[in-house]
């Protein structure tokens, strides 16, 4: 499996979040925030070499959608959706 031009496949990362006040955010409180932690999976063939396989990142979640891939559910993504290479 090999994503095309500026596309990205990534697997979501379930997080916990504590907060500086010792509060910890559940998965469910997590998913309600815009950005997402993903671990990329494969990149496309025009993506930037700074984004690299095996990378985790913070994505826009409104962007990506869901495909199963090979047995996998795989979130594709475009580049300019990625904020933060972690």
């Amino acid at each position: 499996m090999k994503p095309i031009g500026k596309y990205i496949a990534i697997k979501n990362i379930d997080e916990q979040i504590k907060t500086e006040s010792g509060i910890i955010l559940s998965g469910d409180d997590v998913s309600q925030m815009r950005y997402r932690r993903g671990l990329i999976i494969e990149t496309g063939t025009d993506v930037n070499p700074a984004i690299k396989k095996d990378d985790q990142i913070y994505y826009d979640k409104a962007q990506g959608f869901t495909m199963m891939i090979e047995d996998k559910q795989l979130t594709i993504i475009s580049e300019r959706d990625v904020v933060v290479v972690l």
